[in-house]
């Protein structure tokens, strides 16, 4: 896809402030400091519009964007970091859930995890909760230039049996890497598909 333009549109701490509805949306979730702002950056072509951060845990609200002004990209806050206070964690939580489950426009939520890392505990639960409540999602495994090929494979071949599909079914996972663009036609690809289905013109 030719992203022409993209543009932040707000942060939002509660339902209230989420923008108004009918654009299709899709959302970017995953542990803090697992590379979702530069996922989003390296999908657009844009540097520092989603910002990232060194300090993980540090984005508390939903992040919203407008690309080429007919769709969404929102960029939830990072889930699991030690440091963040137990009732800003629950508040995360929150927030992200009522996303989730209320937002009817969101078309495919894009799960974002470590490729040198097995996933944790938060990760299957999230996991487990996109299928229970039959969301579209896609696994994206970032950071898969800091592997050799081999351990690529490897690592990728264990986040998928880990976070398998119904009926024991391998998830398909897209290694990334923001640096070199592995796997950025994949994703898109992934996207135009969901944006197909919700019938809206992009």
């Amino acid at each position: 896809m030719k992203v022409s333009s993209a543009e932040f549109v707000k942060s939002a701490f509660n339902e209230a402030q989420w923008p108004g509805g009918g654009v299709p949306e899709v959302a970017f979730l995953g542990r803090s400091n697992v590379g979702k702002s530069s996922l989003i950056n390296s999908l657009l072509g844009v540097k520092g519009l989603a910002r990232t951060s060194s300090t993980p845990g540090r984005t508390q609200a939903l992040n919203f964007f407008s690309i080429n002004g007919r769709f969404r990209f929102v960029d939830l806050p990072g889930y699991g970091y030690a440091r963040v206070p137990e009732a800003i964690r629950r508040s995360w939580g929150e927030i992200v859930t009522g996303y989730l489950a209320k937002r009817g426009d969101l078309v495919l939520s894009i799960h974002v995890v470590d490729s040198r890392h097995d996933p944790t505990k938060l990760d299957v639960q999230l996991h487990e909760w996109l299928i229970a409540h039959a969301r579209p999602h896609l696994i994206v495994a970032t950071k898969a230039d800091k592997l050799s090929r081999n351990e690529l494979r490897r690592h990728v071949g264990r986040i998928a049996e880990t976070l398998s599909a119904p009926a024991g079914q391998v998830s398909e996972v897209v290694a990334y890497s923001a640096p070199t663009g592995l796997g950025r036609e994949r994703v898109w690809r992934a996207i135009t598909a969901a944006l197909a289905v919700s019938q809206a013109p992009f």
